[in-house]
């Protein structure tokens, strides 16, 4: 009986987790320690084991402590909610936490959710604890993956709606759009190969969001999305509705890569690393600023330039390892589920989050770039313009590099939308 119910316990607890988001806060701030408190769960001998579990409420018997987990720190956090109230039990310096997590109140649009990236992501996105409806849109085959979906126990509902006739219904309403919707690379293409087909995508979906829910966050992940995000742009400045704070190009997934990489080459624990990424989000324009790697580690010129290119060319060796199958699908969706969740953690209140994110800036002479944001209640609070300064050598030769590539991007979106007439 005893191991019967350790089991439910362990299992429970895996499913109130909403999903490890990867990668601790890490404050940009000179000066302040970048070490982050983990959070694990464990048994306590001193309460009744759970009795049932409903939900993301369990019963009394589950303890916080510092060390590795499952949880992701913030995930955790948005996990426990703002009631969360610790007691502290001196013998072992243990805090302790009743399961009540804050009510879900958050409708996320998935534009595009029956293609690769769209069917995990949606998954990823019901398991979170913020969420109380997840929309599922796309042009055909949204019926099977709705009734799927929904028999999964977490507390978000599960909507679909198939065809055009109903992308506006998806969108009335929602607090936050993303956009994975288009096709994928194949082997010989890059990400800019995907514009003639994208583009249109994009300004169409986003005419829709601009009309039936212009206040919520716009998550774009479709390629290019050097040039798809001043699609979104010029689209929403159409309309007369747009606000930068609001509009993101999801580049987390550079951020991904870029901490395993960094990890695993200097065997590190991977919950402690943080590496920034600026610029784009389109092999040479990704520029990892490895000389701002928290905790501080010490790379030779060699492995700068090995890592470097690797997570520049991360996207190409999935597109050619799934030989024409396909691009990164997975490693996406996780990447962009971690950037719902942050979004809509600070949307929440939470004011320490942070991620990179390719949105409007004057952090340079370009209109938009990638780099660390502090995102808030309204979207962007402020651009981190200190992961710019005091670059190494190297680092500063690819930025200028990379410039007038990215700017050729950026005009090529802009010029799209402008040479089409205007959706009525």
């Amino acid at each position: 009986m005893q191991q019967c119910w350790l089991t439910e316990l362990k299992m429970a607890a895996r499913a109130a987790a909403p999903y490890p988001i990867g990668s601790p806060f890490i404050s940009p701030q000179p000066g302040l320690s970048c070490q982050s408190k983990r959070v694990a769960l464990k048994l306590n001998p001193h309460n009744p084991p759970l009795r049932g579990f409903s939900a993301l409420k369990a019963a009394s018997g589950i303890t916080r402590e510092p060390g590795n987990s499952f949880f992701g720190k913030d995930s955790f956090a948005a996990l426990m909610g703002a009631s969360a109230v610790p007691t502290t039990r001196k013998q072992n310096r243990v805090s302790q936490y009743r399961f009540n997590p804050r009510a879900s109140h958050y409708k996320v649009t998935i534009l595009g959710a029956a293609g690769g990236i769209g069917e995990p992501l949606s998954l990823l996105i019901k398991m979170s604890p913020l969420v109380s409806e997840v929309r599922l849109y796309d042009i055909a085959n949204v019926k099977g993956i709705t009734a799927d979906l929904s028999h999964c126990n977490t507390p978000a509902q599960v909507r679909g709606f198939n065809g055009t006739s109903q992308l506006a219904d998806s969108l009335r309403g929602a607090d936050l759009v993303v956009v994975p919707a288009g096709v994928p690379r194949k082997p010989g293409m890059t990400r800019d190969d995907l514009f003639s087909v994208n583009a249109s995508i994009v300004k169409g979906l986003i005419e829709a969001v601009a009309e039936n829910c212009p206040q919520a966050f716009i998550h774009i992940i479709s390629n290019p999305l050097n040039s798809t995000v001043p699609i979104a742009a010029e689209v929403m400045k159409q309309k007369g509705v747009y606000d930068p704070k609001k509009l993101f190009g999801v580049t987390t997934l550079d951020v991904v890569r870029s901490n395993t990489f960094v990890a695993q080459r200097k065997n590190l624990r991977l919950i402690d690393v943080d590496v920034p990424v600026v610029g784009g989000h389109s092999g040479s324009t990704i520029l990892p600023l490895l000389s701002k790697t928290r905790p501080l580690v010490t790379f030779t010129d060699k492995e700068v330039e090995e890592l470097t290119a690797k997570i520049q060319n991360a996207g190409t060796e999935v597109v050619e390892a799934k030989e024409g199958e396909g691009s990164a699908t997975l490693s996406m969706a996780y990447a962009a589920a971690r950037f719902v969740e942050s979004s809509l953690r600070a949307k929440d209140g939470d004011a320490d989050v942070y991620e990179c994110a390719y949105v409007q800036s004057n952090l340079t002479e370009l209109a938009f770039f990638a780099s660390r944001v502090k995102l808030g209640r309204k979207g962007v609070e402020a651009l981190i313009s200190s992961d710019l300064q005091g670059l190494t050598e190297y680092e500063a030769e690819i930025l200028e590099a990379l410039k007038p590539q990215l700017k050729a991007n950026i005009e090529k979106g802009i010029a799209f939308v402008q040479k089409q007439p205007a959706a009525a």
